[in-house]
């Protein structure tokens, strides 16, 4: 039977704007980093993504080296377009990245010209689109003039293979330079997308106030801190979790401090009426310059769970105190090398 999607989804959905753009987005995005690869059921992916739809999520976020294994991620959700989703195209906000290692050699990795604009040839053909509407770049390269890079998103744009670009894990001052260099090029820069969550507050002291005063639009990732801020770890590291394996959530972590805070902001959670990851999501949330929370979601259930932090976003002045006395960094930030630079 055709894949047909439920009239309501659009009902309950609370879109906020990107920035000072008119581009509007939901407040839960469906990101493909982890869980959408060649090592899962297509079939669970797919289920994954109508669900999503289904709800009102309407933007889903990639990168070309997302799987495993690298481009896997991509060729998946290409599928899924083609066999489910095409007639929706123009109801969708489809985005991907370049910027980290993805093929041998010195042209497929970091951040120039040549490897950004290969990059997006492949991922177009990988999914099977004309365009995406958000190209990143993955990370900032101290090794290519900024200006090269910036000048690559504006040719995408000006080729018409993107609607708009973004920077992910820049700092505030990069921030800021990036968004000069594209304001003359002509095409402004839409989105940044950081890590962040109440074990990762990194983006609080400038990132967000350099967003605010540019207008540009801040979609978070990992904000279930890779799922520390889940009920998953509560009781210490269960086999098949992402902490037990090879992964990029070390078992190191998961420290008799970091289990304190987990298990202290659980019971607020518990208080309000909310898993402790429907609370993490609405508190990344709280935030008015953030306009989306990126998660992942390895099942229906887990991905429905997640959404249904939209019920309650609101906090007392009480609880975000509570919050900030057990929310503290806690060395998860792996991707901190690009934004120190």
């Amino acid at each position: 039977m055709p894949y047909a999607p439920a009239d309501d989804r659009y009902d309950r959905m609370p879109y906020r704007r990107t920035g000072r753009s008119g581009l509007l987005l939901p407040p839960i995005s469906l990101g493909f980093w982890w869980n959408f690869g060649h090592d899962r059921p297509l079939e669970t992916s797919r289920a994954i993504v109508r669900r999503a739809f289904d709800l009102g999520v309407t933007h889903f976020d990639l990168a070309n080296n997302y799987g495993p294994p690298y481009g896997s991620a991509e060729e998946n959700f290409g599928t899924l377009m083609r066999q489910d989703l095409r007639r929706f195209r123009d109801e969708l906000v489809i985005s991907t990245k370049a910027g980290y290692d993805m093929w041998p050699g010195p042209y497929g990795d970091h951040g120039s010209r040549k490897y950004l604009l290969a990059s997006l040839d492949q991922s177009l053909a990988r999914m099977g689109l004309d365009y995406v509407d958000i190209f990143y770049s993955h990370r900032f390269d101290p090794d290519t003039p900024l200006e090269e890079t910036m000048g690559a998103l504006d040719s995408a744009v000006r080729a018409g293979k993107a609607l708009y670009v973004g920077i992910s894990s820049y700092s505030a001052e990069k921030t800021r330079e990036a968004a000069a260099i594209l304001l003359d090029l002509g095409t402004p820069l839409l989105i940044h997308q950081p890590s962040y969550s109440m074990l990762n507050r990194w983006i609080e002291p400038d990132l967000l106030d350099a967003v605010g005063e540019l207008g540009i639009g801040c979609i978070v990732f990992s904000p279930l801190a890779q799922g520390m801020l889940t009920d998953k770890y509560l009781g210490g590291i269960p086999d098949g979790s992402r902490a037990s394996r090879p992964t990029s959530l070390s078992p190191d972590l998961i420290t008799d401090e970091a289990l304190a805070k987990i298990r202290a902001l659980n019971e607020i959670a518990s208080r309000r009426g909310q898993s402790l990851a429907q609370m993490a999501l609405a508190w990344v949330l709280r935030d008015e310059r953030v306009t989306s929370a990126l998660i992942g979601a390895s099942s229906v259930e887990q991905l429905e769970d997640n959404i249904a932090a939209l019920e309650r976003l609101d906090f007392t002045s009480e609880e975000l105190a509570e919050i900030d006395r057990h929310a503290s960094d806690s060395a998860i930030n792996i991707w901190a090398a690009s934004s120190e630079t």
